[in-house]
């Protein structure tokens, strides 16, 4: 597998692309071309170019959950590439209008545009996206330090509910040397994805970790969460995107912590 970040919040020093706090990765594996998440806008396009990597080729396009600043750059893809030959995997709620106050954090694209995707996935439960990757559906919430909370509200039906994020899921690549996980913002929690991820490919380690984390602060869950990524013997850590700081400062006074920018590619 190979792994090419095209957006990020950060960009390295002499590397000419663009930045914005998002996400969206590149994944080559095997003859599958895999979009995780869109970021916010068309940045993916134009680092995707600058990086010659041609979009054209795309076989899939899965979306972490559906904040704006992981789908909003589907309606430019849309335009530029068409979605005829790609296959879009997602949670159901992913494509649900959802709001925080009175403003649109969700995915913009209108019921007649979702509706025209032809080649559409929406699951709950794990899906295959290639020979050795798998997108984990809905995660369950086992630590009780990672509950979930309500960010925002999101439609159902006529109403507007509160929105507990059930769609957050992420991508696990089963590698001969272990397990790879690749998250959005982790809403449902680092450790539960993690848990989730062992479940579902059993007596298999995990050897690395990329993406956002949803941490900020230097507390009591971070402390638990650094015993357990430590228990579990994660070997690469890349928190990015949603992790301060001083989330990674202080997770680097315990474990080998990667510094991630647009641009970084990882081949495993």
């Amino acid at each position: 597998m190979r792994l090419t970040v095209l957006v990020d919040n950060n960009t390295y020093i002499d590397q000419y692309y663009y930045g914005e706090p998002a996400v969206s990765y590149y994944i080559e594996d095997g003859n599958e071309k895999i979009l995780f998440d869109t970021g916010y806008s068309d940045v993916f396009i134009r680092n995707a170019r600058a990086l010659h990597i041609d979009l054209n080729a795309l076989s899939k396009i899965v979306l972490s959950h559906g904040h704006n600043d992981h789908t909003g750059g589907l309606k430019y893809f849309i335009k530029q590439y068409g979605m005829s030959r790609v296959e879009l995997i997602v949670h159901p709620d992913a494509l649900r209008q959802k709001i925080f106050d009175k403003e649109s954090i969700g995915c913009d694209l209108c019921k007649e545009e979702i509706a025209s995707i032809k080649n559409l996935l929406l699951s709950t439960t794990p899906v295959s996206v290639s020979e050795n990757i798998v997108f984990l559906g809905e995660i369950p919430s086992v630590h009780a330090f990672e509950a979930r909370e309500a960010i925002g509200r999101q439609k159902a039906g006529d109403v507007f509910i509160e929105d507990y994020v059930l769609d957050d899921s992420a991508l696990v690549y089963n590698g001969a040397n272990g397990l790879f996980i690749i998250t959005g913002c982790s809403h449902s929690g680092i450790c539960n994805i993690i848990e989730y991820a062992k479940k579902i490919f059993p007596g298999h380690n995990v050897m690395g970790v990329i993406g956002g984390f949803h941490l900020f602060d230097v507390n009591s869950r971070l402390n638990t969460t650094i015993k357990y990524l430590k228990d579990t013997d994660v070997r690469d850590l890349y928190p990015c995107h949603c992790v301060s700081f001083n989330v990674k400062a202080e997770i680097a006074r315990y474990m080998h912590v990667h510094e991630v920018g647009v641009g970084m590619t990882i081949d495993i």
